[in-house]
């Protein structure tokens, strides 16, 4: 017995509107779990058909080592912009949604929290500092979980037809591994103990503990696949259908833009990483150098194990149309004001020369108009621009939060 059973009697709670929401929610319900669906009030208009008849459809090639499938016509219980309504007597509540959007979902979240409840960051952007920054601020002291993942259990995408989004989500593949933590660590077996009670999460069969929050966040691929990816291959990508003679909507980094020495650049970054998480004393995933030097990079191991590898000679076929097809996306405007700008304060904090982070920040700045060192997510936003190693550390781990 974990402590944790009773949140498998509970509803769970799924915030967000997109297709990794959506997802959650989907697999929820074909899990036989009451889910509810929350999308702010301002962006509820845009789940269409979903809000209306509260279905959605899994489909998709959904690869994965063990073969594990979720397909079907899942009936989501609530579909609502009322938090309160969504989150109300849940056991687990999954945060699913850009980080850039964290405060503007956790404003509403805080207020509804019970004693008890477990709340997943699934992809980790330091979302659990924010989240109880913001507890602090509102003085609310409900006894909850909170945690996160290196990334979502999915490769995920909204179907389309005639540029409207149909109710149904592909899945082209399940994670079998993903790295997750608590904050603090002493919440850390209550954490993996309430994964058990979170349907979308039954493909990852090697759930990895983490060594903090900080560790989740490092490991999260999408800075190191995503910006140099989108940066570098940007002339394949914005002529992919205008000169190429291509389908512009078949384009994908994995499949046209990544090549060896876009790998060197990955490499690079995450050893940047490396020496951040070693001055901070905190840990992050071990990814050896070949598995940079592919098509599938070190994505392929989280659905299909270690050995997995599509060499640059042959097509991955998996990620096509995956894109992004315009440099704002959020392979940006996400992993560089969230991602790459916190490695940035984190490395300036700690003394660590970063070059290829700031070069990354730098171009994405120019590339799309907008100054990702005015507009990214700060240590400030965070509360831990104040924290030497052992006061952050304390916090991390124990969850000691000094002033």
């Amino acid at each position: 017995m974990t402590g944790m059973e009773y949140l498998g009697n509970k509803p769970v709670a799924v915030l967000g509107g997109g297709a990794t929401a959506r997802g959650h929610a989907a697999c929820t319900a074909l899990a036989g779990r009451e889910v509810r669906l929350y999308e702010l009030p301002g962006f509820f208009d845009g789940l269409g058909c979903i809000a209306k008849n509260r279905e959605i459809r899994v489909s998709g090639k959904q690869e994965s080592l063990y073969g594990f499938k979720r397909e079907g016509l899942a009936k989501i219980d609530v579909v609502t912009s009322d938090m309160k309504k969504a989150v109300e007597g849940a056991g687990i509540v999954i945060i699913s949604f850009p980080a850039v959007g964290y405060r503007a979902f956790l404003e509403k979240l805080i207020p509804c929290l019970e004693d008890g409840m477990v709340i997943h960051f699934t992809t980790a952007n330091f979302g659990s500092l924010l989240f109880r920054k913001m507890m602090r601020e509102a003085g609310c002291d409900k006894k909850v979980i909170v945690g996160e993942w290196s990334s979502q259990p999915y490769g995920i995408r909204v179907k389309m037809a005639g540029g409207e989004q149909m109710p149904e989500v592909s899945v082209n593949y399940w994670a079998i591994s993903l790295r997750g933590a608590a904050l603090p660590m002493t919440d850390q077996d209550a954490f993996f103990a309430s994964k058990e009670c979170v349907p979308s999460l039954d493909s990852v069969v090697h759930p990895v503990r983490g060594d903090t929050i900080a560790d989740i966040g490092f490991s999260n691929v999408n800075p190191i696949l995503h910006c140099p990816g989108t940066i570098l291959g940007v002339g394949a990508m914005e002529n992919w259908g205008v000169v190429y003679g291509e389908n512009k909507y078949d384009f994908s980094i994995y499949s046209h833009a990544y090549c060896p020495s876009i790998s060197r650049v990955q490499l690079a970054l995450y050893r940047e990483e490396c020496a951040i998480a070693d001055a901070m004393g905190v840990g992050i995933q071990d990814f050896p150098e070949k598995a940079f030097f592919s098509r599938s990079n070190i994505l392929g191991a989280e659905h299909m194990g270690e050995k997995f590898e599509v060499p640059f000679n042959e097509q991955y076929t998996l990620a096509l149309g995956t894109g992004p097809f315009t440099i704002h996306n959020r392979y940006i405007t996400e992993d560089i004001p969230v991602g790459c700008h916190i490695f940035s304060e984190l490395a300036k904090k700690f003394g660590v020369d970063v070059p290829v982070i700031e070069s990354m920040i730098t171009l994405a700045s120019v590339m799309t108009g907008t100054d990702f060192r005015k507009t990214g997510v700060t240590l400030e936003d965070l509360g831990i621009a104040h924290m030497d190693r052992q006061m952050l550390n304390a916090y991390l781990r124990e969850g000691v939060y000094s002033e």
